[in-house]
């Protein structure tokens, strides 16, 4: 029996816009269940070598709930690429500075690191408050829990 592969007009014609509110949910389950998402990999059509994924709009991004001490001892680091250029920051930091990052920055490092990685996480939009310009493309709220 030969492995079907989808044609690039299945793919098109089969993604969806999901909305997700992560309003009072933990970063990384959060993360984890949009990278899914971005994947396709809840898909029937899903294959390794394929971008099946769909678009996913994070709203109120800026009430996730880190647990524990993560907030103070969770550090981002970056670096300048000059000697003594290395920056560090909190999550709090961050998260004051761009609101949005974090989530941002938590889905996109569980993707996969090439250029298929890249095309997913050009699907993510990310907002720090409820308001999104997106509506167009009406898209349908999802629980994250039902994911898990």
């Amino acid at each position: 029996m030969k492995t079907y592969l989808p044609k690039p007009e299945e793919i098109e014609a089969g993604r969806a816009w999901h909305l997700v509110d992560a309003r009072g949910q933990t970063l990384g389950r959060l993360a984890s269940a949009v990278a899914l998402l971005l994947m396709g990999k809840r898909k029937p059509l899903w294959a390794p070598h394929l971008d099946v994924g769909d678009y996913v709009v994070v709203i109120n991004a800026k009430d996730i709930v880190l647990t524990g001490k993560k907030w103070e001892e969770k550090k981002y680091y970056s670096h300048s690429g000059y000697p003594g250029g290395l920056r560090v920051r909190t999550a709090r930091q961050l998260a004051q500075k761009h609101p949005g990052w974090l989530v941002w920055l938590a889905v996109k490092r569980m993707l996969p690191r090439n250029k298929l990685g890249r095309r997913m996480a050009a699907r993510l939009k990310v907002y720090p408050g409820p308001d999104h310009p997106h509506r167009a493309q009406g898209p349908k709220p999802i629980d994250i829990k039902e994911l898990f």
